[in-house]
C-alpha cells in the first residue's frame, strides 16, 4: 500500500499483478480497498490490478461538507496518470463506486477497454433524497453505529448472511462501522444530488451490468433499463445482492473475469 497526492487529496491506492492489462476497482459506499480482498488472488494471476480508497474513505484523506461525482472521477484519470497507466483499463465497480465507473466510462471513453458495473447506484428517486440527507445528518451527530442494522438490513440480507456465513457478514460489519461519518455523510449527499441519466448512451465501451436478486436498494428493473441505454451492454440477473464482491466473491470472479478477459 502507499498513498498519493491526487487531484487535491492524498489517496491510499496499492497496484499489484503482473498482467498486461489494467483493472481499475472502484469499492462500494462505506468500503475501501479492503473489499475487495476476496477476489485479489485470483485478479492478481491475470491482470495489473489498481484498487485505492475513494477520498473520505478507508486510508485516504478525509471530507466534509458535499462531494462531487466529477471529482471522484477526477480522482481516478488522476491516480491513472500519475502511475503511468495510458493504455485504457478494465473498470469494476461495485453499488456506488458502479455508478462512479460508469461516469468514469461516460467521460473518458479513451481510457475504458471495458466497463464491469454490479448494483450501481446512480442517484435516487426525488422522494428518496431527503432520506439521505437525513442520514448523513444522523451519522454527522451521532457516528455510524446507530444506522448500521437499518442501512445492512437492506443492503446484506439474511439470506446472504446466511450463505456466506456470520463470520464474513460481522467482519464486513466491523469493518464498515470504522467509517469517518463526514466523509459517509458527503457522499450521501453526492448520491442524492446525482442525475446521470445522460450518461448511460455515452458508455461505448462493451459493459456488464449486473442486478442482484436480493439487492433491496437497486431492483433489477431499473439496473436492466440503464443496461438497455447503453449501446454495447450486456445485462444479467445474478444471485447476489448489494455488494456483490463481498457477498459472494466466487460468483464475482466467474461473471467478471472471462468478460475483461474477452473485451
Amino acid at each position: 500500500m502507499d498513498w498519493m497526492d491526487v487531484n487535491g487529496a492524498s489517496l491510499r491506492y496499492e497496484l499489484s499483478g503482473d498482467g498486461a492489462e489494467t483493472v481499475l476497482l472502484v469499492h462500494e459506499l462505506g468500503g475501501a480497498l479492503d473489499s475487495w480482498e476476496p477476489a485479489m488472488p485470483a485478479l492478481r494471476k491475470d491482470f495489473r490490478v489498481l484498487r485505492y480508497d475513494q477520498r473520505g474513505f478507508g486510508q485516504s484523506e478525509k471530507t466534509r461538507g458535499t462531494l462531487s461525482i466529477d471529482t471522484m472521477t477526477g480522482d481516478m484519470i488522476g491516480l491513472l496518470d500519475a502511475l503511468g497507466l495510458d493504455a485504457p483499463c478494465h473498470v469494476v465497480g461495485i453499488a456506488l463506486g458502479a455508478g462512479i465507473a460508469i461516469r468514469f466510462a461516460a467521460h473518458y471513453p479513451d481510457r475504458v477497454k471495458s466497463l464491469f458495473a454490479a448494483s450501481p447506484a446512480t442517484g435516487v428517486k426525488e422522494e428518496r433524497r431527503q432520506a439521505l440527507l437525513t442520514r448523513a445528518a444522523a451519522v454527522e451527530e451521532s457516528g455510524m453505529r446507530p444506522i448500521a442494522e437499518a442501512s445492512l438490513k437492506a443492503s446484506y440480507p439474511d439470506i446472504l448472511r446466511e450463505r456466506g456465513g456470520q463470520a464474513r457478514f460481522d467482519a464486513f460489519r466491523r469493518q464498515w462501522l470504522t467509517n469517518d461519518p463526514f466523509g459517509f455523510a458527503a457522499i450521501n449527499r453526492m448520491l442524492g444530488d446525482m442525475d446521470m441519466a445522460g450518461d448511460y448512451a455515452k458508455v461505448a465501451c462493451p459493459a456488464l451490468v449486473i442486478a442482484g436478486e436480493h439487492d433491496g436498494l437497486r431492483p433489477p428493473e431499473a439496473i436492466e433499463a440503464m443496461a438497455d441505454a447503453m449501446p454495447n451492454a450486456k445485462y444479467i440477473l445474478a444471485d447476489t445482492g448489494h455488494f456483490m464482491h463481498v457477498q459472494t466473491p466466487e460468483m464475482f470472479l466467474e461473471l467478471a473475469t472471462p468478460f475483461m478477459k474477452g473485451a
